[in-house]
């Protein structure tokens, strides 16, 4: 018996080998798949990354914020004014504008506001709206519960619209000393003709520097998209 413990550690060395040789194998594997997959869904990611972190005034919407014992107004803070601006794209046929001016609204306040959209031509006419936040170092805290951007508006000919958007700006901003002193800030949306790319996936029909500009993003270096 004691003859065989060699050739019993010898076998098992082996297949401590061969696992890890299998092992190495599905964990290369599987980085190849993910950066293939990362490749042909790195527009979803930032946006998702965009807006989990507020990068380039994205407004967040993240989920812990979202708690019912947050969303309740901060009494005794000051109130922010929300400015609403809408622009379009010259390729889409619609009218598109905010039915408020502004809005005043506390930390941790929920409010409702209202975009109005008609489609202009006689024929139906799909948009894709995009959005951001100014200035910048709001965004981290504008957080939005219902929104129309990203997702496909279909408007029929001659087809008017109310689309919401409920939104607040979380109570955490209190205690960021950049958002110290403001008390004023910009959302903008900008609606495009949507399209379908290689992918299926909707988006702007818009050269890309129209759609990062509209989003924010111009101001910073991009890395090639990948084909």
């Amino acid at each position: 018996m004691q003859r065989l413990a060699p050739r019993l550690c010898f076998y098992d060395a082996r297949e401590v080998y061969k696992e890890r040789n299998r092992t190495l194998l599905m964990y290369s594997t599987a980085v190849i798949v993910a950066f293939v997959g990362l490749s042909y869904a790195s527009v979803p990611l930032y946006r998702m990354f965009c807006s989990a972190t507020g990068f380039a005034g994205t407004p967040a919407v993240g989920t812990g914020r979202f708690d019912a014992a947050r969303l309740v107004p901060v009494e005794g803070a000051r109130r922010i004014r929300v400015r609403f601006n809408a622009d379009r794209a010259e390729q889409l046929p619609w009218t598109f504008a905010p039915q408020q001016k502004f809005v005043d609204v506390l930390p941790g306040e929920t409010s409702l506001a209202f975009y109005r959209a008609r489609n202009r031509s006689d024929e139906d006419v799909i948009g894709i709206a995009t959005y951001n936040v100014t200035p910048d170092r709001i965004a981290p805290y504008f957080s939005k519960v219902e929104c129309f951007c990203f997702e496909e508006q279909k408007l029929l000919a001659g087809e008017e619209v109310d689309m919401p958007l409920l939104f607040f700006i979380d109570r955490d901003v209190l205690e960021d000393p950049a958002c110290r002193d403001l008390d004023d800030i910009v959302l903008s949306y900008t609606f495009f003709r949507a399209r379908r790319n290689a992918r299926g996936d909707l988006e702007p029909d818009a050269p890309e520097e129209a759609v990062l500009r509209s989003q924010g993003f111009d101001k910073y270096e991009h890395a090639e998209r990948v084909a």
